[in-house]
């Protein structure tokens, strides 16, 4: 007679009753080829695909969303219909990369955004300074498996699957020691002060290579008729990568150049804090002391308003690379309030969604929906003056 009741409660297990979500954009749709290939429609299709794709998708959207002007409700007095009260409205973005990603092609993608003026501040590592090798010699396609001591035995250094001769590093000395030299003569004759950012600044000025990122941060622009203002660059260790090592050979022969790093804190700081009435995005590619910098700037104004985060570092062993947005929120380094926290590690009713992926992948594709719309490339010609 247990037979009957043992089979209906097996049968009310395994045939519960659902209650399926309300709202139609929980469908899980992929894209479909035979409509066509449309790199749009496979994007637009992400939100729907779920997984790792689902948050690249929202990603997208909160993005691009960040990017358009802020709406004009009916209660606004008439000071907001200002064309330069809106203006000072948008967002500042500032955007953080690491030293690997310049060595990659996403250097490119990076370049385009500072050229187009379409972030407002740069934060990056040694690593990222020397984009400027890449003017003077190429990198070239390895393999993730290459021998370290066959590699060194040939003269050439490994970045993940990159290879970077040492001739490079060579015409990168003979490049840049002769502005440090002048740097010097202008600090004994001149009474200038040095910081990272500004050698950053004059390297940039020096090289004459339109593909640089250093090359466009530090030109001005007039672009839809709007005048644009030169991109300030921070690299709070200057010091620690190749050009940390042409500074450290230079001061035996020929000694007696600083390099202040005061200066440059309360410049990066003050991007957060005298950022008015605009809004304030972290786009966060990688980890480490340039992530935290940022971040840390926008501490200085209660918190950044939206953050997007691309990294593949993990938060179990507590390092700030892999540490998750809602840690920088109990920082106050990202505001708080439910609106403001659309971020790549998005947050919505106390659910957390994360993407891990290489920023090479989806940085592109994030771009290529946002910014890249927003630039009309048709008659557009680099102009290669100088910016003084």
């Amino acid at each position: 007679m247990a037979e009957p009741k043992l089979l209906a409660e097996a049968l009310n297990a395994v045939l519960r009753a659902s209650q399926l979500p309300d709202d139609r954009k929980s469908l899980v749709v992929g894209d479909d080829f035979n409509n066509g290939l449309d790199l749009g429609a496979l994007l637009c299709s992400l939100h729907s695909t779920g997984f790792q794709a689902a948050h690249l998708g929202q990603a997208i959207t909160e993005l691009d969303w960040r990017l358009s002007d802020e709406t004009i409700d009916e209660d606004n007095n008439n000071d907001h219909r200002d064309p330069e009260y809106q203006k000072g409205m948008k967002c500042k973005n500032f955007l953080e990369c690491t030293s690997n990603l310049i060595s990659s092609g996403a250097r490119e993608t990076i370049s385009f955004l500072i050229e187009h003026k379409l972030v407002d501040v740069l934060v990056t590592t040694a690593g990222g300074v020397e984009d400027l090798i890449k003017c003077l010699a190429p990198t070239y396609m390895g393999d993730f498996a290459m021998k370290g001591a066959q590699l060194r035995s040939t003269g050439l250094s490994g970045i993940g699957n990159l290879l970077v001769p040492n001739d490079n590093y060579f015409k990168f000395e003979d490049w840049v020691v002769p502005i440090l030299d002048q740097l010097l003569v202008e600090q004994k004759n001149e009474g200038k002060l040095w910081t990272s950012s500004k050698v950053i600044a004059r390297l940039g000025k020096e090289i004459s290579y339109p593909d640089s990122i250093c090359y466009w941060a530090q030109r001005r622009a007039t672009l839809k008729n709007e005048q644009f203002s030169t991109t300030p660059t921070y690299c709070p260790a200057l010091t620690d990568g190749s050009i940390g090592d042409k500074i450290y050979f230079h001061s035996f022969h020929n000694p007696g150049l600083v390099i202040d790093i005061i200066q440059d804190i309360g410049g990066m700081n003050g991007e957060a804090v005298y950022a008015s009435l605009s809004k304030t995005g972290v786009i966060i590619l990688g980890g480490g002391l340039p992530k935290h910098h940022i971040c840390n700037a926008n501490l200085m104004r209660n918190g950044a308003d939206f953050a997007v985060f691309i990294y593949t570092a993990q938060e179990y062993d507590g390092s700030d690379s892999g540490a998750r947005p809602d840690e920088a929120v109990s920082w106050g380094k990202i505001r708080g309030n439910a609106d403001s926290i659309k971020t790549w590690a998005m947050f919505l009713d106390g659910f957390e969604f994360r993407v891990h992926c290489d920023a090479t992948i989806t940085f592109p594709l994030l771009v290529s929906q946002t910014f890249a719309p927003r630039v009309k490339t048709e008659g557009y010609t680099r102009d290669r003056a100088d910016s003084n």
